[in-house]
């Protein structure tokens, strides 16, 4: 056998396992979509400053305009660098 008739049998081979797979995979019957994660709720004794983030959390890019928000971030920064002492 000459290379271009390997080629040839390498091309043909390599194109029947692709449609292979696109058959396959076609057949398959759509996965449900993954349920979504829920957040545990804190403590009703819960630190303060870890509700209010849990909150800002919730709302999103909302949160970048909120002043409560913007408040919680800065000492929880503080808190984070230890300078709150």
């Amino acid at each position: 056998m000459d290379a271009k008739t390997l080629a040839r049998i390498g091309a043909v081979i390599f194109a029947a396992f692709a449609i292979t797979a696109a058959v396959i995979d076609a057949s398959r019957k759509p996965e449900p979509p993954a349920p979504l994660a829920v957040t545990p709720t804190l403590a009703a004794g819960a630190d303060p400053l870890a509700v209010e983030l849990d909150r800002c959390n919730t709302l999103g890019e909302a949160g970048e305009r909120d002043a409560g928000c913007l408040a919680a971030w800065a000492k929880n920064r503080r808190r984070f660098l230890g300078e709150e002492r």
